[in-house]
């Protein structure tokens, strides 16, 4: 009986970096591929390796960048799944850290688009057997969204709370969450760092309403005085959330504020890194950093690593043991 060699891992650029570092923790190379340009926007993407009965993950998350906005990187990923299937892979997962459209996952105004759902149409239609992705906006959307693929979040709070508790030091701590959608999250991470501390971190929230891309109110709950405030979210990508709930914070008597997010989706010139800004701003590498991000933002920006997360993920996927074994729970 032929011994059972393992996953295949593929990533896709601009997403080899995060890929080499999973690969590490698994032990293998990544494996080879092919990706080509053509006139007119068009593209292939072929394994340079059998992938004949072999599970195999593809690595790719769906941004926007200024190279590929996040439909390029859809399409790229589906053809590159649909090609993996042509070629006899035995089963396909989807390694999307960011997940492209996860914030329109209900309809909001007449006839609007349900954009999650749709997107999870797609992954089906390929071929796709799994779909994992990180820290999702909307986790009952992205599993209700599936039908016949297997939906895998995997939570963050357990990442963001060890290197909170390490570089918090004797902080006395509260987490807010900046609007009522993210409550479930805020609570999750608060939890883990009580258990972690072994010592209360109080709690916060502050009502937020979007329309037209316009942010309103300003209601502030909670005790963040003489505290760190842990302004928790999935995501940063204008800044403008971070900001109103930083001046809230520190109106009501925080010592200090940091912002934790799993995706940073912000631009150079983010007004996160002004005069208002958190004392501390904490992501993940899920999305690579723009390049000159580092030196405009400086100490205040500190990076926690998901790839060994990740990797361990894939590994329990492969072999069949509980992926939830590894995430937090309430």
């Amino acid at each position: 009986m032929t011994a059972d060699p393992g996953p295949l891992l593929f990533a896709l650029d601009p997403d080899v970096a995060l890929g080499e570092r999973m690969a590490a923790r698994l032990g293998r190379p990544l494996a080879r591929h092919e990706e080509r340009d053509f006139g007119g926007g068009e593209h292939k993407i072929r394994p340079l390796e059998e992938v004949g009965g072999r599970d195999v993950h593809v690595l790719h998350s769906l941004y926007g960048d200024p190279e590929f906005s996040a439909n390029d990187k859809t399409i790229r990923l589906l053809f590159f799944i649909g090609a993996l299937k042509d070629a006899g892979a035995a089963r396909v997962t989807a390694i999307a850290p960011y997940l492209a459209y996860s914030r329109k996952d209900r309809r909001t105004k007449p006839r609007d688009p349900i954009s999650t759902r749709y997107l999870a149409g797609l992954f089906e239609a390929v071929g796709t057997d799994a779909v994992v992705t990180l820290e999702v906006h909307n986790v009952a959307a992205f599993e209700n969204a599936f039908r016949t693929c297997r939906p895998t979040n995997v939570a963050a709070a357990g990442l963001l709370a060890a290197h909170i508790a390490r570089t918090c030091g004797e902080d006395l701590l509260a987490v807010v969450t900046p609007d009522t959608g993210g409550a479930k999250r805020a609570e999750l991470l608060r939890r883990q760092l009580e258990r972690m501390q072994r010592r209360d971190v109080s709690k916060a929230i502050m009502d937020k309403h979007r329309s037209m891309g316009v942010v309103s109110g300003n209601l502030f709950a909670g005790d963040v005085a003489d505290r760190t405030a842990i302004i928790v979210d999935d995501m940063i990508a204008s800044g403008t959330t971070i900001l109103r709930a930083a001046a809230a914070c520190r109106e009501a008597g925080a010592t200090r504020v940091v912002a934790a997010a799993v995706h940073a989706l912000f631009a150079i010139n983010s007004p996160l890194f002004g005069p208002g800004g958190p004392d501390r701003i904490l992501v993940t590498d899920s999305v690579p950093l723009p390049t000159g991000l580092g030196e405009a933002a400086g100490p205040r920006l500190e990076v926690v690593g998901a790839a060994d997360l990740l990797a361990d993920v894939v590994a329990r996927l492969h072999w069949g043991n509980a992926v939830s074994d590894l995430l937090p729970w309430d």
